[in-house]
């Protein structure tokens, strides 16, 4: 069977030909967008799957607008001396000939800043995007693309940040099933402790996770939708080209870029304490969740969303419930959840304090959801 081109911009996606090859079918035509709340009952009462539909992308107000960039302003530093860290584990561990497969599309962004600082550094890492849904696995039309142009071995999968690690298993478990590619997902930030490349282990605001598609190269995120894609075709995205206007995907990475150079001179040292640290997964942040979905009552772990990027998609994406803040961790970085403290403004969210997370921000989807008929307590009567 013969395998389907990639996908580059400018006819798709806003970010430049050279910087990704989307592994990805063109659904920018299709009718996939619904309302939050219609999309939480279908996928809560099992009548859809979360990836078959997308979210209405949100339109921030001026006022978050002011915080992303805010954020963007203080933390590209932060996010720089994370992706040179994370180049620089990936040199040492896997060598110079690699391929970047960013998990689309949080995991994108990523992916095209280590491709930039692998560059500096005069090395030359190609870089996919690929599909992984949770349920359903990564996309094996896109594996089987990847190891026609490539060898699976030299691969390195890509993504932003983990939260409790269900990609982290999903990702584990495809490859075993495919093999030939090595399952060590790289990320900036691991809270969860899930993976062995990361650049570090604390729980912090990277300010890609604050907006959707204008920050991911106006790229929807990924669909499975049998009534659109079929067998012999990568999964699905949408190019949201009328959103050029509030396009801010290359303004991301040229503010974390031109940080290189300033934290090239710390890389070592970071390198050096997380190679003699303990770098093994041991998936803690998991345990976590199962601790709160017990606490609250919700019975799902997949309505548990740990972590500060997977707080923010809860609150742009799906019905949210309430949000636990650490207070320790806001009271040492506030600006990390300011965004997220707004949002839950705007949504009418409850933020609670818990001392003692292992997460600055977990988010709880709305558990057993239904429009119209939920009860004081915020489940179903």
């Amino acid at each position: 069977m013969s395998l389907p081109p990639a996908l580059s911009g400018p006819q798709f996606g806003s970010y430049r030909p050279d910087e990704v090859s989307w592994l990805l079918t063109d659904l920018s035509g299709a009718e996939l967008e619904a309302p939050a709340e219609e999309r939480e009952e279908a996928i809560q009462s099992g009548g859809a799957h979360y990836a078959e539909s997308l979210p209405v992308e949100y339109q921030p107000s001026p006022e978050y607008q002011r915080l992303f960039l805010d954020a963007l302003a203080r933390g590209a530093r932060r996010v720089a001396l994370g992706v040179g860290v994370v180049a620089e584990l990936l040199q040492a561990d896997r060598g110079e000939d690699l391929l970047l497969a960013s998990l689309a599309r949080a995991g994108t962004p990523i992916g095209i800043l280590l491709r930039r600082w692998a560059i500096r550094q005069g090395r030359h890492w190609p870089h996919v995007a690929v599909s992984i849904v949770r349920g359903k696995g990564i996309d094996e039309v896109a594996l089987r693309w990847i190891a026609a142009h490539h060898d699976p071995a030299k691969v390195v999968f890509v993504d932003g940040w983990t939260g409790k690690g269900a990609i982290v298993r999903e990702l584990s478990a495809a490859l075993a099933r495919f093999g030939g590619f090595s399952d060590d997902l790289a990320v900036l930030a691991d809270p969860g402790r899930c993976v062995r490349t990361f650049g570090t282990r604390e729980d912090y605001l990277i300010p890609s996770a604050c907006l959707n598609s204008t920050v991911s190269g106006l790229v929807s995120r990924t669909v499975l939708n049998d009534r659109l894609t079929g067998p012999g075709q990568f999964h699905g995205a949408k190019f949201y080209a009328d959103l050029a206007g509030a396009d801010l995907s290359n303004r991301f990475l040229d503010e974390v870029a031109a940080c290189f150079d300033d934290v090239a001179a710390e890389v070592p040292a970071a390198l050096a304490a997380i190679r003699a640290g303990d770098r093994e997964a041991a998936f803690t942040g998991w345990a976590e969740v199962e601790r709160v979905s017990e606490h609250y009552g919700i019975g799902d772990v997949n309505l548990v969303k740990p972590g500060v990027g997977e707080t923010t998609r809860v609150l742009l994406r799906r019905v949210p419930w309430r949000v636990l803040v650490r207070p320790e961790a806001e009271l040492a970085h506030p600006d990390d959840l300011a965004h997220v403290r707004l949002l839950a403004d705007q949504r009418g969210v409850v933020v609670e304090e818990v001392p003692g997370l292992s997460y600055s921000a977990i988010g709880l989807i709305h558990p057993r959801y239904t429009r119209g008929a939920t009860g004081a307590d915020g489940k179903a009567v």
